[in-house]
C-alpha cells in the first residue's frame, strides 16, 4: 500500500469518526429524528424481547434444578411425587433469598412491577428505577423458580423499563423522548413473553402510557415486532395455550350467559385485587408489631406458600399446567371452584410476603378456572342451546385479566393471540366489557392505579389530578426582592399566622390554602437548621397558568 493511499484512510477514517462524534452530541442535545428514533426503538426492543426470554428460561432452569423435574410445563403433577418437607422448604429458603435481595437493593423492602413503569410513565419523565429495578428482577426469578404464586410479566416489564431509562441517560432524552421509549420497551417485553405482537403494543399504550398517540404508535410497533422476532426465534410461531375442544358460541341465545359471566368476573377480580391489598396491610401491621426485619417477610410468606403447596401443588409458580387444564375442561366443578379460591389466596400471601412477581398470569389462570365452573353449571342447565363449557374457560381469563390490569382492549387481543382462535371474539368482548365496567367502579381502574393510589400517587383520575403534585412552589414562586412580588413585612406576618409554603412543597400541598384563606399569594420559605428563611411568594394566578401550562402540554402530547 503507498503512502498516499494510507494517508488517504487515515483521513477518511478520522471524518468518519469525526462524524459520528458530532452526531452523538447532536442527538443528546437536540433528541433523536424521527429515523435515528425507530431505530433505537428497534434497538429496545430487541434488548427488551432478549431480557423476557432470558428471564423466561432462567426460570424453567432454575424451577427444574430445585424441584428436579425435566418439564417444568407439568411442575404440578411432578410435585406431588415429592417429599412433603422438599415441598415446604424451597419456598422458604426462597423466600430468605428474595428479602435479602430486596433489602439490600431497595429502599423499603419492595419488589418494583408495572404500577411503578406506570409511575414512571406519568410523572417521572418515562424513567425507573436502576437498581431496584435489577433487584426485582432477581427477587422475582427466585420467587418463581421457589414456589412462589405470582407472575412473570410483572417483573419482566419493570426490567424493561430499566433498559429504557438507560438509554433516555446515555441520549439525554426529554419526558416525550422518555414515555416513547418507555412505552416501546414495555410493548417489546410483553410480546416477547406472550408471543402477542398486536396486543403488546396496545399494551403498552393502554395501560403505561394510557394514550393512543400517533407519535409514539410506530416506534411501539416497531419494537413489539422486535420482541415477537425475539420469541419466536426461540419457541417458533406456536401459541402459549392451545384449545384441545373449541365450540361454537351458539349466538344471541347463548350471549346472556356471558354478560352474567362478565360481572361475576368482574366480582373475581375484585376480590382478587383486594385480598393482595388485604395481605399488605396484615404484612405491614405484622411487621410493625413484632419488629420483624423487612428480609424475613418473604420467608415467612413462604411458609404458608409450602404449607399450603404439600396438599394443592396447583399454586406453585405461573400455574400454566393448571390453566390449560382448565381450558381443555379437564376438571370438576368442584375442583375447579376450589383451585380459584386456593390461588387467590396463594397469590395474596406471595404479594403480601412480598416475594415479587406479577399478578397477569395468576389472573389468567383464575379466570380460566372461573369460567369454566360457570360453565359447568351453564351448559348443565341448557345443554341443547349451549356451546361447549370450555368457552366459558376462554372467556373467563380474558374477563378476570381484562378487570385486573384495566385494559379490556389490549387483554382482550392477548386471550385471542395467546390461543389463536378468533372465531369466539363476541363472547370474549362481551365478558370483559361487563367485567371492567363492574370492576372499575369497586375499585381505582385497576390493580395497578389502585396500588398507586394506595401510596397517594393519584393518576386513576387523570392528569387534572396528579400534574399539581409535579409542580414545585419553589419553581414557580416570584422571588423576593421581584418588582411584581409583595413586601417582606406583608410576608412575615402571614408566616406568623401560618400561612406559608415550603419551596420544596408542590403545588397540590399549595393549593387549599388559597381556597381556605382567600389568599393572592403564599410566602414561600426555606428551612435550614431549626430556622425558617423567607425567599418568596407563590400567587394563586402562577400557580394556575403553571398548572394549566402543563395540561397543555399534556394534551398535546396525547394528540400528537
Amino acid at each position: 500500500m503507498t503512502q498516499s493511499t494510507r494517508s488517504l484512510l487515515v483521513q477518511q477514517f478520522a471524518q468518519m469518526r469525526g462524524a459520528l462524534r458530532d452526531g452523538w452530541q447532536i442527538l443528546r442535545q437536540r433528541g433523536p429524528s424521527q429515523v435515528q428514533f425507530w431505530f433505537i426503538a428497534l434497538a429496545i426492543g430487541v434488548a427488551a424481547g432478549f431480557a423476557a426470554l432470558l428471564f423466561r428460561k432462567g426460570i424453567n432452569w432454575l424451577q427444574a434444578t430445585v424441584y428436579r423435574t425435566e418439564d417444568v410445563q407439568f411442575l404440578h403433577t411432578h410435585a406431588e411425587s415429592l417429599p412433603w418437607y422438599w415441598i415446604l422448604l424451597i419456598p422458604v429458603i426462597g423466600g430468605l433469598v428474595v428479602g435479602l435481595i430486596l433489602h439490600w437493593t431497595t429502599e423499603d423492602g419492595r419488589a418494583r412491577t408495572v404500577a411503578d413503569v406506570i409511575e414512571g410513565a406519568a410523572i417521572k419523565d418515562g424513567r425507573v428505577e436502576v437498581k431496584a429495578g435489577l433487584g426485582s428482577m432477581l427477587a422475582s426469578l427466585v420467587t418463581l423458580s421457589s414456589g412462589g404464586s405470582s407472575g412473570r410479566e410483572g417483573p419482566v416489564v419493570h426490567f424493561a423499563g430499566v433498559i429504557s431509562t438507560w438509554v433516555c441517560a446515555r441520549i439525554d432524552a426529554d419526558g416525550i423522548t422518555g414515555r416513547d421509549l418507555l412505552g416501546c420497551a414495555v410493548a417489546a417485553a410483553v410480546s416477547a413473553s406472550f408471543n402477542a405482537p398486536i396486543a403488546g403494543a396496545l399494551f403498552a399504550l393502554e395501560v403505561v402510557l394510557r394514550h393512543f398517540a400517533v407519535h409514539a404508535f410506530a416506534p411501539i410497533v416497531i419494537a413489539a415486532v422486535a420482541g415477537t422476532v425475539i420469541n419466536r426465534l426461540e419457541y417458533g410461531d406456536v401459541t402459549e395455550f392451545v384449545l384441545e375442544t373449541p365450540g361454537a358460541l351458539q349466538f344471541y341465545v347463548e350471549l346472556p350467559a356471558f354478560l352474567i359471566l362478565g360481572l361475576i368476573c368482574g366480582l373475581v377480580s375484585v376480590v382478587l385485587m383486594r385480598s393482595s391489598f388485604l395481605a399488605e396491610d396484615l404484612g405491614n401491621h405484622l411487621q410493625a408489631r413484632t419488629g420483624l426485619p423487612r428480609w424475613l417477610r418473604p420467608a415467612l410468606a413462604g411458609i404458608l406458600l409450602g404449607a399450603l403447596a404439600i396438599w394443592f401443588p396447583h399454586i406453585i409458580g405461573v400455574g400454566y399446567e393448571t390453566t390449560l387444564r382448565a381450558l381443555a375442561g379437564d376438571m370438576l366443578l368442584h375442583e375447579a371452584v376450589v383451585f380459584a379460591v386456593l390461588k387467590t389466596a396463594a397469590l395474596a400471601i406471595t404479594l403480601g410476603g412480598r416475594m415479587g412477581g406479577g399478578v397477569f398470569s395468576p389472573s389468567l389462570m383464575i379466570g380460566a378456572l372461573t369460567g369454566l365452573a360457570f360453565g359447568i353449571i351453564a351448559t348443565g342447565f341448557l345443554p341443547d342451546v349451549s356451546g361447549t363449557h370450555t368457552l366459558y374457560a376462554f372467556a373467563g381469563m380474558g374477563a378476570v385479566a381484562a378487570a385486573v390490569l384495566g385494559a379490556p382492549i389490549s387483554t382482550t387481543l392477548i386471550v385471542f393471540e395467546l390461543t389463536g382462535d378468533w372465531q369466539i371474539g363476541i363472547a370474549v368482548m362481551v365478558s370483559v366489557s361487563m367485567s371492567t365496567a363492574l370492576a372499575s367502579r369497586l375499585v381505582d381502574r385497576s390493580y395497578f392505579l389502585s396500588q398507586l393510589e394506595r401510596r397517594n400517587v393519584h393518576l386513576a383520575a387523570g392528569p387534572q389530578a396528579y400534574l399539581l403534585a409535579m409542580l414545585r412552589s419553589g419553581a414557580v414562586m416570584r422571588p423576593l426582592g421581584d418588582a411584581r412580588g409583595p413586601d417582606r413585612d406583608t410576608c412575615e406576618a402571614l408566616i406568623e399566622d401560618g400561612l406559608f409554603v415550603e419551596a420544596r412543597a408542590t403545588l397540590e400541598s399549595a393549593m387549599p390554602y388559597f381556597d381556605r384563606a382567600d389568599l393572592a399569594f403564599l410566602p414561600v420559605v426555606v428551612r435550614r437548621d431549626g430556622e425558617t428563611d423567607l425567599v418568596g411568594a407563590l400567587y394563586h394566578v402562577d400557580a394556575l397558568k403553571a398548572y394549566n401550562r402543563a395540561l397543555a402540554a399534556t394534551a398535546a402530547e396525547e394528540h400528537s
